[in-house]
């Protein structure tokens, strides 16, 4: 192909908003143009790529057994609902109403969809049955950014597994963990596995495939020791007793703190208390039920925890005006002494914590010798929060790591949840009837594709793998007006082409510094320069993008070096 039919709209500046250099890099390099916020168009390069990502994962699924599918990507809300998810998906599910009055929705994900196919299939012989399918989902985030890593369109390998019973969910929960091992190699990514939440996609275990980058979203918690590694919303540590001095008084002591509205501000004044020794309050709005929810002073909730922890599906902070209406405190002065009428949720850091020091319910004052276990009436007690860099790791005790990465992939084992909704069932040997079971896998082609940019670029662009390049050589031809340089080019494109090597001939009237930067900048692996004083001198010049080396080669030697090169790195 010649780079003059091609479009490759290269840019010198990246948009003004962008930050990622994934975002910036691939529309510089002519791959993506945004439509709308969160909505972007693949052009011709961008295309090649991600059709190279597809190809991949599409043969690691085949490798385990996996049926292509495509499914629609409008649903009526019957199924969502049948599911209970209709509302459990709130605001991010794009929904309408057609012309006939009935509600739809664009598919966000298919495990529905793909139930009320699966319900055709009566016996436990035909199991276990792997399908899965290159389809566009639907989200509507709030804040789309990032370019490709976080928008409201884009197009996912969805699979879903469905078995018998548990060992055979556990046997194709294992096959997927290894085909995105193999995946993620094969397109150059360093994935670590993870734990993670299954959040409202509902079931058991629960793995990320994470690669550290600072353009990621998410943090996790490993481990250099044994290998532990959790997303935030999961990772758990060990944390070091802190022994409190027996309490004075049978009941808390109430005490002035005037202006005191932190942890902090608490922790400094004469007679508080430090931040380790404080029982933070918050007012949650758990399904439309206020509930406290006590942390040690020093700890952060994770959010996600919670609703791991409840099952709540819609939650949120307390307005100031019914917080003050139910504890008759504004926040700086709330506590769980003594309440009664509301649910309270307790970290686990303060199961025991005596002489402890929290809010009063009453502005400007605090109340201490709070002994945790005879003054608070706690409901439940639930692992809510934040892990932090430095503790100790919960299966070896190695200090903890926290690294911020992009989420590539994620595996679920989904349970019967959507099985039993349908009212599916199959017939096992004894002709009785079983409920199937269900796993869920998904990686998001673009944002693997974002990825591979945020993990192989540098100050000149993008250095794609060779797995996924949109060309595998560019023929840099530093004077087209050069007939025998030209020619030359020519011949050895068609040669290169006919080995399977494929190849961009960059034949524009430009400066020879514009096409080396343009090469460069959209991220071809290597780089075959032809110029009259090396078609004279009989010495071509070939570059690795990735490490830059520059080495001669005679053009009756250039085919078979650049195919040795291809072959050795795809």
């Amino acid at each position: 192909m010649r780079w003059s039919q091609l479009f490759i709209p290269t840019l010198r500046d990246a948009p003004g908003d962008a930050e990622a250099a994934s975002h910036k890099l691939l529309v510089r390099g002519g791959y993506i143009r945004q439509l709308q916020s969160g909505h972007y168009s693949l052009l011709p390069l961008g295309l090649r790529v991600h059709e190279k990502i597809t190809s991949i994962i599409r043969e690691e699924m085949n490798r385990i057994g996996g049926q292509e599918f495509l499914l629609p990507c409008m649903h009526p809300a019957t199924v969502w609902r049948t599911s209970g998810r209709w509302d459990a998906m709130g605001d991010e599910m794009f929904r309408l109403v057609d012309r006939k009055g009935a509600e739809q929705a664009l598919g966000m994900t298919h495990e529905e969809i793909f139930s009320t196919v699966f319900a055709e299939i009566g016996s436990y012989r035909a199991l276990p049955q792997i399908w899965y399918q290159f389809q566009i989902k639907f989200r509507d985030e709030p804040r789309p950014k990032a370019g490709l890593l976080r928008v409201r369109e884009f197009t996912m390998k969805d699979s879903y597994s469905f078995d018998v019973d548990e060992a055979g969910l556990d046997a194709s929960f294992d096959a997927h963990q290894h085909a995105y091992v193999r995946i993620y190699e094969r397109l150059g990514l360093d994935a670590v596995a993870v734990e993670a939440s299954s959040g409202n996609m509902g079931g058991s275990d629960s793995v990320e495939f994470m690669v550290a980058s600072p353009a990621g979203e998410d943090d996790i918690a490993r481990c250099d020791g044994c290998g532990y590694a959790a997303n935030i919303e999961r990772a758990t540590s060990t944390i070091s007793d802190i022994a409190d001095p027996p309490t004075a008084d049978d009941a808390p002591v109430r005490f002035p703190t005037p202006g005191v509205r932190t942890i902090a501000q608490l922790a400094e004044m004469d007679g508080g208390a430090p931040a380790d020794r404080q029982i933070k309050t918050l007012v949650m709005v758990l399904d439309g039920r206020l509930t406290l929810v006590l942390l040690r002073g020093d700890h952060n909730l994770v959010e996600q925890k919670l609703v791991d922890a409840t099952g709540a599906i819609d939650v949120a902070p307390a307005e100031a005006d019914a917080i003050h209406a139910a504890l008759g405190a504004h926040p700086g002065s709330l506590g769980a002494v003594g309440v009664t009428d509301l649910d309270i949720i307790a970290d686990p850091a303060l199961r025991g914590r005596t002489a402890m020091t929290t809010g009063a319910n009453e502005d400007d004052f605090h109340v201490g010798g709070v002994d945790v276990e005879r003054d608070i009436a706690v409901g439940r007690w639930a692992d809510l929060r934040e892990v932090k860099a430095g503790e100790a790791c919960p299966e070896c005790g190695q200090p903890l790591l926290i690294e911020r990465a992009i989420e590539v992939g994620h595996i679920f084992k989904l349970g019967r949840k959507y099985t039993e909704a349908f009212g599916i069932t199959v017939l096992d040997e004894n002709s009785e009837a079983r409920v199937p079971i269900m796993g869920c896998y998904g990686i998001g082609v673009g944002r693997a594709l974002a990825a591979v940019v945020e993990t192989h670029h540098d100050e000149q662009g993008i250095s794609w793998p060779v797995s996924v390049a949109p060309f595998h050589v560019v023929i840099t031809v530093v004077k087209a007006e050069h007939r025998e340089s030209m020619q030359m080019a020519e011949r050895l494109a068609d040669d290169l082409s006919h080995a399977g090597v494929e190849v961009v001939l960059d034949d524009r009237d430009a400066r020879p510094g514009v096409k080396f930067a343009d090469a460069e900048l959209v991220g071809i692996p290597f780089r075959l320069t032809i110029g009259p004083n090396g078609v004279e001198a009989g010495e071509l010049e070939l570059v690795v993008r990735s490490t830059g080396e520059k080495r001669g080669v005679a053009p009756d030697q250039a085919v078979a070096a650049l195919v040795e090169l291809v072959d050795t790195h795809r």
